[in-house]
């Protein structure tokens, strides 16, 4: 299975996410902000950043840019609650999968993972 860094503001959900796949067989990382998510991306290898997009320090998009660049070979999925959020990720339309729309159902998530991972 896929080595998932799920980086997410909300504690809730990204516990929520990271339990979900957990019993899909993967294994996850989780980080609080775009930032914490680069650091750990830096320590380990990934198959998959799963990122919201509105979050301090750093945002998903900022990250998301900097990973794809360290990282050419890294599978992004961004996920997020607000629209204008996700026309700012249309310039990533390359170097991401999908943007996921917040709230979403457990099956949703699983399968937008899912997705990624082949894609």
């Amino acid at each position: 299975m896929a080595r998932i860094l799920i980086t997410e503001d909300e504690d809730s959900l990204r516990s929520f996410v990271a339990r979900a796949l957990r019993l899909d067989g993967h294994e996850t990382d989780e980080a609080a902000d775009g930032a914490e998510g680069l650091e750990k991306l830096k320590d380990g290898a990934y198959d998959l950043l799963l990122s919201d997009i509105r979050m301090p320090v750093m945002d998903g998009i900022e990250l998301a840019h900097q990973a794809k660049h360290a990282f050419p070979g890294l599978k992004i999925l961004l996920m997020t609650g607000y629209a204008e959020q996700r026309e700012r990720a249309d310039d990533l339309a390359e170097k991401i999968i999908d943007v996921v729309a917040k709230p979403f159902a457990l099956p949703d998530i699983r399968k937008a993972v899912a997705r990624a991972l082949v894609a």
